[in-house]
């Protein structure tokens, strides 16, 4: 485990900075906005703004304020943030993203959740904070063939207690984030203690709608997704071809994953700035450019159906029983299915419905997410 400083070299910001200006654009549909995917419009006001107005130097030294280590775990170098709490006796929380997200989507809770005090909260309430970079992503290594959730999941297990000490965690986790805490929840315990998730990721493939309420959400839930899934389609069969044109083009890539954050999140009338301000969607983006992991990022969508398709599948009948903690939030493209659904796989002791926010619920409502991971762990006996 040591130290890691974020230091990007000034000849590739000068490659990424010199595809953005010699971008040639193309033709859009004239009545299109955001229905056809990425708007041309904000897409052309987001590339100016990269060129003229954006500061990665600024970005780095603000992500190099948070403690940033790196650690060697079964071969594989992961990057990870590890935010000491207040207090006695803060317990050990990992945070999980996903995609297309990074570690950037937690750095605006990290203190919040490690220092309560700071903020008019109860130290009691302090965590321990961890958030790794998935492998693929970032700043951790690259694995040299895809792998699914299940085996990032010991990754995760081994950082925290081989690694880092932890006897025992909480695990939280969104989009694949879900997933792996899911695992963790039924691989690793008793050191993983307990799960908190804001999507509804691993689940029994025998769990069938039983009620109205339930059958209901499945025709929306797959209407939604059959419109939605083209990229995990892609990436879940053929990533390496979609990366010839993503590892060379970095307007594809902002493209590729702001289109996403506009599509899933709780924007007010398609407009992505009414949550993310442009220097958020572009550093997220940047992360993916100056450690070029496009390609390897997508990766873990080829990694979950071969887990499927081979005997890493979660097994029929199953439950995961450490407790676990729900955050609904409304507008998250996947959405959570009748509580009654949800127990039949996770043992639930906590449910919330938020008021607003949608599928990057740590980045776009960070009050709301943190109040949330904190409810629940309160509920948790002491470890």
């Amino acid at each position: 485990m040591e130290r890691f400083i974020i230091d990007v070299s000034d000849e590739r910001l000068a490659r990424i900075r010199a595809r953005v200006r010699d971008y040639e654009w193309h033709e859009a549909p004239e009545d299109g906005s955001w229905a056809f995917g990425a708007d041309f419009d904000y897409m052309k006001t987001l590339c100016a703004y990269w060129l003229d107005r954006y500061d990665w130097r600024a970005q780095e030294a603000a992500l190099n304020a948070l403690p940033n280590f790196v650690a060697e775990v079964d071969g594989i170098r992961l990057h990870f943030i590890h935010e000491r709490g207040s207090g006695p006796a803060p317990r050990p929380l990992i945070l999980i993203h996903g995609w297309p997200g990074s570690f950037y989507e937690f750095a605006h809770v990290v203190e919040p959740l490690a220092h309560p005090e700071r903020f008019g909260g109860d130290v009691a309430d302090a965590f321990d904070v961890i958030v790794p970079s998935l492998p693929g992503y970032a700043f951790s290594g690259k694995p040299r063939r895809p792998i699914g959730p299940r085996a990032v999941a010991r990754l995760m297990a081994e950082l925290m207690t081989d690694t880092l000490g932890y006897r025992r965690y909480i695990a939280q986790g969104g989009d694949w984030g879900s997933s792996i805490a899911g695992w963790l929840g039924f691989e690793h315990a008793p050191a993983c203690a307990a799960i908190h998730m804001n999507m509804y990721g691993l689940r029994g493939s025998e769990v069938v709608a039983e009620t109205e309420a339930e059958r209901d959400w499945a025709r929306r839930h797959a209407a939604i997704f059959g419109f939605e899934s083209g990229y995990f389609r892609v990436q879940s069969t053929k990533p390496q071809s979609l990366s010839y044109a993503m590892m060379d083009s970095p307007v594809g890539v902002a493209a590729w994953l702001v289109e996403k954050f506009n599509a899933w999140s709780d924007t007010r009338g398609d407009d992505v700035e009414s949550r993310y301000s442009k220097d958020q969607l572009l550093t997220n983006v940047m992360l993916y450019l100056v450690t070029r992991c496009f390609n390897t990022a997508s990766w873990l969508y080829r990694g979950l159906m071969d887990e499927i398709a081979g005997d890493s599948r979660f097994p029929r009948g199953s439950r995961i029983d450490v407790p676990a903690g729900i955050a609904n939030f409304p507008k998250d493209f996947a959405g959570w299915p009748p509580r009654s659904q949800v127990a039949r796989t996770y043992n639930v002791v906590h449910w919330t419905d938020a008021p607003r926010g949608g599928h990057f619920a740590a980045m776009e409502e960070p009050a709301l997410f943190v109040a949330d991971v904190r409810a629940f762990a309160r509920k948790l006996p002491a470890f």
